[in-house]
């Protein structure tokens, strides 16, 4: 019982718990490295699709890192980007699949875009800098902890932009007709990407502001 207990203490020790916590903030892969911009701009003007681009990469970058990390001694050095190319190849082919299957709408919404998550730099960063030299429970951490911190930018990029661009989320009228009626109007310019850019170098401002120690850092 006691060694058990140990075991399950072991896998949610502080420095595991780093490994989630840390990406959602301190070390966002958006907001402080800078990474995975494209499909910010280009999927968050509704709530929907920005959801299910998030979770997706979310599950991708997981998975992928715990099948790298798993093989990492048997990959040879000259071909180990082949392999990780590869790996997220098969599992971007089967989030396509199940999106197709379950929501099309939204898939078609996506369009080229799940597919680019081969590209995305979150990805091979992830894969190089950390599955590759760590064992599959922290590979594992780490590929949830950046895919959240990916995920909760996406959201809420795709939350603002929804709300006040179409006074809708999820697809629903949130914003009552009465308010258009009373001289309302959509704010045409958070459905265009540049609205983006500016929402996430706001949320940088913001985060940097707060986290001084961040500027000298990166």
């Amino acid at each position: 019982m006691k060694s058990q207990q140990k075991e399950k203490e072991s896998l949610f020790s502080p420095r595991y718990r780093k490994l989630i916590s840390n990406p959602l903030s301190l070390e966002n892969p958006i907001t402080v490295q800078v990474l995975g911009i494209c499909s910010a701009l280009a999927v968050t003007t509704k709530l929907k699709p920005a959801f299910v681009m998030a979770l997706s990469v979310t599950v991708v970058v997981a998975l992928a890192n715990v099948v790298i990390s798993l093989l990492r001694n048997g990959i040879p050095s000259r071909i180990r980007i082949i392999v990780q190319l590869t790996v997220v190849a098969a599992l971007v082919i089967l989030v396509d699949q199940v999106l197709k299957a379950f929501v099309y709408d939204v898939s078609k919404q996506l369009s080229v875009f799940v597919g680019l998550i081969i590209t995305n730099c979150i990805l091979m960063g992830r894969l190089e800098a950390f599955a590759m030299a760590n064992k599959p429970w922290p590979a594992f951490l780490d590929g949830i902890g950046n895919g959240l911190g990916y995920s909760w930018i996406l959201i809420a990029l795709g939350f603002f932009r929804e709300l006040f661009g179409n006074g809708t989320l999820w697809g629903y009228r949130i914003i009552p007709q009465s308010f258009y009626e009373a001289g309302y109007f959509n704010n045409g310019l958070l459905i265009l990407p540049p609205a983006a850019l500016i929402l996430v170098g706001t949320i940088i401002w913001i985060q940097r502001s707060r986290n001084k120690n961040l500027i000298e850092e990166y």
